[in-house]
């Protein structure tokens, strides 16, 4: 069985004449020009081949381990530190992640797609701790005002009974008016 060999330092192989115009990505374009000295292969102009390739064994992989996507904690207890890296799914959201990176650590295995994971963890519980004290005193904030609508309710009541108590006396007076002013 064959050892593991370490990945060569890749060679980056840039487009012909990309110093000279800003808006060119940085790809590689294989030159087609007639007198194009990289297309003749000039003394120290390089082109792609195979022979620049990794070993099929360490074609995919980061430092000599395997990358893994993870999507969930069971997926996490697979995994062996010693032969893979993971990278947390970017369609999880962040009360999902959390528990996930938090079991990565503690299993020691590399998060390939975080540069400070312990860093990430406490920032996010900050955030979240943060938004759950906001929508707390939110909260009490609503029960607060219909506590007072509720008090303004009762004081429009009392007014009403004592609105009413004139009315009805007012009523009462004016029946009287009308049997005094009546013709026998």
């Amino acid at each position: 069985m064959e050892t593991p060999q370490p990945a060569r330092k890749r060679r980056k192989f840039n487009r012909q004449d990309i110093h000279k115009k800003k808006r060119l990505a940085n790809t590689w374009r294989k030159p087609r020009g007639i007198d194009s000295k990289i297309r003749i292969m000039m003394i120290n102009r390089v082109i792609p081949k195979p022979g620049y390739g990794n070993a099929r064994s360490q074609r995919g992989k980061y430092r000599g381990m395997e990358v893994v996507v993870v999507n969930s904690l069971a997926q996490v207890k697979e995994l062996d530190p010693k032969k893979h890296t993971a990278v947390v799914s970017g369609k999880l959201g962040l009360k999902k992640k959390l528990p996930i990176m938090k079991e990565l650590i503690k299993h020691k295995i590399s998060i390939h797609n975080f540069a400070d994971p312990e860093k990430y963890i406490s920032e996010k519980e900050g955030m979240l701790q943060e938004k759950k004290k906001l929508k707390k005193e939110a909260e009490k904030k609503k029960e607060e005002k219909k506590e007072k609508a509720g008090k303004k309710d009762n004081i429009d009541d009392k007014v009403k009974e004592d609105v009413s108590e004139e009315e009805k006396k007012k009523t009462e007076k004016k029946e009287i008016d009308k049997l005094l002013t009546q013709k026998v």
